[in-house]
């Protein structure tokens, strides 16, 4: 039998239908039991301390699930109980990002290409006493924050410091003992993240079960085509930020075991891969507000491929040279990229305000108005907002603004 080729119409559709967009939201409150599905779908929350509209981590469940108190997903990540175990750990699944905690020993290999940190490793290595002095004050104070823990080192009598000590080191070591799986995020309070050892945080069995490398390196390859619905090995690869070298045994061993299959895709340059049995849906579903670091849209040269829409964070883009704004929100409107939006949480004015919105070609407007309009309401309400308002900036404005007189 040979290869299989899809439209570029049937990989989109693959696409947000394995990303959870196509499923009807919950009726009812959403639970805890809604966001465990959702990551077993997803796999990731990354993390950004970016707080113009909401956090990265809250809005992609928003944009799946639809309004939700952000309670449930902070008592996942945040908080442990006999009744309510923590669901939820942060580590470098794709950058910075909130995975399930059974998916811990996954990650083992990175955390021992981590030993001495991600970044800044010299001066882990420089002071190998210092990592020492932040696991022992940790131990004794707690969850803590890196100034709480320089602070305690600052003002304990002990032994002479390492040559390389600073207050700003501290901050370094600390970083490095998450990275490499010694400490781990307690909890946060203002994002603000509190380490504690990471045996105190992680349940036992977690902690006690072994992974294989290649058997880890091959789920986490598995599980990315799955959330992918359809990627090329560069698509599967940036989704835990895997090498190479990493993935294409990994693909390989997953093809000759029938668990993937692939296909070509038409315009695209790479071969792609499915996982065997995916369902291809027959129609374009699924209508959203995506914010930047959503999984649908986190690789941007798939977005382009996949969506044919080009997309950039501008954030450190000087503000006169920027095309849309700060920061920017797709709209997918029955499974397509159709519009962007520039968004703030201006609670000054009690208001979601819409800085700039810009229709794709090839749109209808208003249509697109309307769409636009609904998940601006339904997102200010989320937000505790009294709605939205638009400035005038972009070639939607106009119509958004129109489309809210509709409907208001």
């Amino acid at each position: 039998m040979g290869k299989r080729t899809l439209t570029a119409a049937q990989a989109r559709r693959l696409a947000v239908a394995a990303q959870g967009f196509s499923e009807p939201r919950p009726k009812g409150p959403v639970t805890r039991a809604h966001l465990k599905s959702l990551i077993s779908r997803i796999q990731v929350l990354q993390l950004d301390s970016v707080s113009v509209a909401v956090r990265a981590h809250y809005a992609p469940v928003f944009s799946r699930l639809g309004p939700y108190d952000r309670d449930v997903l902070d008592r996942a990540a945040w908080s442990h109980s006999a009744r309510s175990p923590r669901l939820l750990v942060e580590y470098w699944a794709h950058e910075a990002a909130l995975m399930a905690v059974d998916d811990w020993p996954l990650l083992r290999w990175r955390m021992r290409q981590y030993r001495h940190g991600r970044w800044g490793t010299h001066i882990v290595k420089a002071n190998p006493q210092l990592a020492e002095d932040i696991l022992a004050a940790v131990a004794e104070l707690g969850p803590s924050t890196a100034g709480q823990i320089e602070a305690h080192l600052a003002a304990e009598p002990r032994r002479k410091k390492g040559t390389w000590w600073t207050r700003s080191d501290t901050k370094w070591v600390a970083e490095a003992l998450f990275a490499a799986g010694a400490l781990t995020t307690a909890t946060r309070v203002g994002f603000a993240r509190h380490y504690d050892l990471v045996e105190r945080v992680l349940p036992h069995n977690v902690l006690a079960r072994e992974v294989d490398d290649d058997e880890a390196l091959r789920e986490l390859t598995l599980r990315a085509a799955t959330a992918l619905g359809v990627g090329t090995e560069a698509d599967i690869r940036d989704y835990f930020r895997l090498s190479a070298q990493q993935v294409k045994p990994a693909i390989a061993d997953l093809l000759a075991a029938g668990e993937i299959e692939r296909v070509d895709v038409d315009g695209w340059s790479a071969p792609a891969y499915l996982r065997a049995g995916r369902t291809l849906p027959r129609s374009d579903r699924g209508t959203a507000l995506l914010c930047p670091f959503d999984p649908l849209i986190f690789f941007r040269p798939r977005v382009e491929r996949l969506f044919n829409f080009h997309y950039r964070i501008e954030i450190y883009t000087p503000a006169a040279q920027r095309r849309y704004g700060y920061y920017v929100w797709p709209l997918l409107m029955d499974g397509r990229l159709v519009a962007r939006v520039d968004l703030k949480a201006d609670r000054a004015t009690d208001s979601l305000r819409v800085v700039g919105a810009f229709a794709e070609r090839d749109v209808s407007r208003p249509a697109v108005a309307d769409a636009l309009a609904g998940e601006l309401n339904s997102m200010a309400s989320w937000l505790g907002l009294g709605g939205f308002s638009v400035a005038g900036r972009g070639d939607l404005a106009g119509e958004l603004r129109a489309a809210a007189k509709r409907a208001g």
